[in-house]
């Protein structure tokens, strides 16, 4: 019985000191997000998947978990405010009404359940699930993940699309109406707005996203009617706008966090949004991007034009940028993150320096998903999420395509 006794005793102990035991990262250059700067020689102390201290002097034990970064670029984890990841259709040749025919909520969630993977193995370990995803399928890669039966990143997710009636669908035919309801829902009032913002919060929404000016435009009450009613929630709004100008207005008008692509808007609505502090989450596309989902050249460069030069502006003005990619076609030979990182094209083309660019994608990014005091930052008390680069990507921002290190709230989750 006394060995039993001891071997109990034994086993706690450990148990404990396994627990009680902190990881030391000694980060040859830091990036501190406020300041855009790099820090140099830091030490990171990680207890619990939480950071417990970061400076040049902390002190740590011989004994504890020490990870050797002096070599390389080290970052909080990387955010994307706008993926799909249950969706991939074929290069330069879309067809999303097609999809909802041929495949499955089933056969999306698997899909999703790779390029998470890949988002987070990447250096991504936070993004923004837009919507698009059959009927829920994210909600369950979610699941998945929180189990522990797969790996992928925090998820926010917005479940179905809200917009008006035929969501983002084109000439369906009338025998087939409803078909785009697999991955929207029709709403054409406020208290249609209501409901289907509770529907998508049960099955599982940390964000609402609406569709305005491309089957209809909301006016400003209806947009402030799904603020409202996500905000008795904690949840965020956020609006697709792409080229109405009506619409951007009526949306930033409304309240939302957040506008999501707002290729076109003009330099009055980028001020107005700057003073009421909504989010630009621009989904740059480059060239290479706008090509890979069916342009010619002329129209691919057009566009490419129009959105360098409205990010320029929206950076001279000032307005809060969230970085967001929105890809859904992937370019041959690439996976999904090192496609949407072809959007830096444009970042680089508009003359963003990249300590902003590292901004939207850390603390920026962080404010507008709700959690700027608990992600997006290398500091005590923020979850460790923590990944690091062999180059300086203050010199370029194509460094941030050479992550070598990933952590995700404590756990190590790659180390080349």
């Amino acid at each position: 019985m006394r060995l039993h006794l001891k071997i109990l005793s034994l086993l706690l102990c450990i148990s404990l000191v396994a627990q009680a035991q902190i990881t030391v990262i000694k980060a040859g250059h830091m990036f501190d997000a406020v300041s855009g700067k790099m820090l140099e020689n830091q030490i990171i102390l990680v207890e619990n998947g939480i950071i417990k201290a970061v400076g040049s002097n902390v002190k740590f034990s011989k004994s504890d978990n020490i990870i050797d970064l002096s070599n390389e670029w080290v970052l909080p984890g990387l955010m994307d405010c706008h993926v799909h990841i249950t969706a991939n259709l074929p290069y330069r040749n879309i067809g999303i009404e097609q999809m909802y025919a041929t495949e499955s909520t089933s056969l999306r969630a698997i899909r999703g359940t790779v390029i998470a993977k890949q988002f987070l193995y990447n250096g991504f370990t936070t993004i923004k699930e837009i919507g698009n995803d059959a009927n829920y399928a994210t909600a369950d890669i979610i699941k998945a993940i929180q189990k522990g039966w797969i790996e992928g990143p925090t998820i926010f997710y917005a479940g179905k699309i809200i917009a008006p009636y035929g969501g983002q669908s084109h000439d369906v035919n009338p025998e087939h109406e409803h078909l785009w309801n697999f991955e929207y829902i029709d709403a054409d009032a406020p208290d249609e707005i209501r409901k289907a913002v509770r529907q998508n919060i049960y099955n599982g929404a940390t964000v609402i996203k609406l569709v305005t000016g491309d089957n209809g435009i909301y006016g400003v009450e209806e947009i402030k009617a799904a603020v409202d009613e996500a905000k008795k929630y904690g949840i965020k709004v956020t609006v697709h706008v792409r080229n109405d100008a009506a619409a951007g207005t009526n949306v930033i008008l409304g309240g939302a966090a957040g506008i999501e692509h707002g290729f076109e808007l003009d330099i009055t609505q980028l001020q107005l949004m700057k003073e009421k502090g909504t989010f630009l989450v621009g989904t740059d596309f480059s060239f290479d991007n706008w090509y890979a989902y069916g342009m010619d050249s002329a129209t691919a460069t057009a566009l490419t034009n129009t959105v360098t030069d409205r990010l320029k502006r929206a950076y001279t003005i000032g307005t809060k940028m969230a970085f967001g990619t929105d890809i859904i076609v992937n370019l041959p030979k690439l996976n999904r993150v090192q496609t949407n990182l072809k959007v830096l094209n444009s970042w680089k083309a508009a003359g963003i320096p990249p300590a902003y660019i590292l901004q939207t994608m850390t603390i920026n990014a962080a404010e507008l998903l709700g959690i700027e005091k608990s992600r997006g930052l290398l500091a005590p008390l923020f979850y460790a999420d923590i990944i690091a680069l062999k180059n300086n990507p203050l010199e370029d921002i194509e460094a941030i395509k050479t992550v070598d290190f990933v952590m995700k709230e404590g756990k190590v989750i790659r180390k080349d």
